[in-house]
């Protein structure tokens, strides 16, 4: 027998929101931990006397937490009861919050940042899961932007609230002020969020073996996306295949666990297959203009790095404005027909993008990139709701950690996969000596390819509505 979760009807209208406000934070505060520290990092290794590939790990430590566990801290919430682990972490990542602010050497501190990301990881998991019991299914889409949203404006927010934090206090401010923030969430998830309703005990039924095999594959992958920033070694191909293997082992496992981490069998559903690779190749494509765009706007357009951080807060901020309008057109015209216009968009934004900078400036990558990132903020809004809308109440937390790491992934293997079609299209060893014409022709062909990856994007996509529709009748 499986553990029944009885919460089916959304809560009442006033607790919604307070609640809606609680999983906002929640959203906000684990996006905000991963970008706010980035910017301390150079401040970070004077204050340690370490150096730069050292303090680097307080990045990484945060984000491989997050990616090696958020399935399993979804599948968890399933099985245990979303609020009492969603308010578990909160207050892991409150607490390690603390701890950060308060490490006395940069091991402490990484470790601490692990914690952190554990924390990060079950926020980030149960948050979209708590949606349905929390709205009604008609405004699903809307409660999807929010949190989409508030995971945009905690990205943007990040670099600068950082630098003010550090400027006006120092290092430790930047971890310190996610404990009064964490406090608030807490209370608020504590007063509003729907009691656990769990019929049947669930005890000796998680999946101990699947999650450790498949944290230790998604560490190993990306580890290897990581490490050598996009430069594939020795390291890097031994911990492609020991992902490679990791994940013949985790199949394995999972088709004789009794209880598994991972029911092998949804892959079956072509929509969610589709919905999941799709979100992956699009988060590519988004952190080509993460990753690229510093170094165009710096060596081909000539910013200094104040305009170029002010160029490149565009996309961030651009998300966060049209995240709520976006849930509303998925309500209103549908989350599947509007995943594939997102897609569209956001194809012709990738063309536009490896063209028209090189004759119009600064407005000719303004322009595409608003046009990529509306595009991504539909998209990322209607695939979500189309996918946690009709999802059972058993296996919500568990789809919806497969949603974040498929998002994870993506943006990991972007940073590795479209740096280096950047650097070999640049035909240079070194991006910060590289001539403005060839980093403008390494921007042309990564957002070439940009374009085709969305374009295989969209075919799936039509493939996986195409199969649902197919199902329905």
């Amino acid at each position: 027998m499986k553990p029944m979760i009885a919460l089916e009807t959304a809560a009442p209208a006033s607790s919604a929101r307070w609640a809606l406000a609680g999983l906002s934070l929640s959203m906000l505060l684990s996006s905000l931990g991963i970008s706010i520290a980035n910017v301390g990092l150079p401040t970070l290794a004077q204050a340690f006397n370490a150096s730069f590939q050292d303090v680097q790990w307080i990045v990484l430590a945060y984000l491989l937490a997050i990616t090696t566990l958020i399935v399993s801290a979804g599948k968890l919430g399933d099985i245990a009861g979303r609020r009492r682990l969603l308010l578990a972490g909160i207050a892991a990542f409150t607490f390690a919050s603390a701890l950060c602010g308060l490490a006395p050497a940069l091991g402490w501190l990484i470790a601490a940042r692990a914690l952190q990301g554990l924390g990060a990881a079950v926020m980030m998991a149960l948050t979209m899961a708590f949606v349905a019991e929390t709205v009604t299914k008609e405004n699903t889409g809307r409660a999807m932007g929010l949190l989409g949203a508030m995971s945009a404006i905690g990205t943007a927010l990040g670099p600068s609230l950082g630098g003010m934090l550090i400027a006006a206090f120092d290092w430790r401010a930047i971890f310190l002020v996610n404990v009064p923030l964490g406090i608030l969430t807490f209370g608020l998830a504590w007063r509003h969020l729907s009691i656990d309703r769990i019929a049947t005990p669930a005890r000796g039924r998680f999946d101990a073996v699947g999650t450790l095999l498949l944290a230790l594959t998604l560490a190993a992958y990306a580890l290897a996306m990581t490490i050598g920033c996009g430069n594939l070694g020795t390291l890097n191909i031994a911990l492609l295949m020991a992902a490679v293997v990791g994940t013949g082992l985790f199949v394995f496992a999972e088709t004789r666990a009794p209880s598994p981490l991972i029911r092998l069998t949804m892959f079956r559903d072509r929509f969610l297959s589709a919905s999941l690779a799709t979100s992956a190749l699009v988060s590519t494509v988004m952190m080509a203009t993460l990753v690229i765009g510093p170094f165009y706007l710096s060596q081909a357009l000539g910013l200094d790095t104040a305009r170029v951080g002010l160029v490149l807060s565009v996309g961030p901020l651009v998300v966060a404005l049209t995240g709520v309008p976006a849930g509303r057109i998925a309500d209103r015209f549908g989350a599947q027909r509007m995943t594939i216009a997102g897609l569209v968009i956001m194809v012709a934004g990738s063309f536009a993008l490896s063209m028209l900078p090189e004759t119009l400036g600064i407005p000719g990558y303004l322009a595409p990139l608003i046009v990529i990132t509306v595009g991504y903020a539909l998209f990322q809004t209607a695939n979500n709701t189309a996918v946690m809308s009709d999802v059972s109440a058993d296996q919500r937390g568990v789809i919806s950690g497969l949603l974040n790491l498929s998002r994870n992934l993506g943006l990991v293997s972007g940073a590795s996969v479209m740096g280096a079609v950047f650097a070999l299209a640049s035909a240079a060893s070194d991006m910060t000596a590289a001539s403005a014409d060839a980093v403008a022709a390494g921007m042309r062909t990564t957002f070439l390819v940009a374009g085709i990856l969305t374009t295989v994007a969209i075919a799936i996509a039509i493939t996986g509505r195409a199969t649902q529709d197919r199902t329905a009748q």
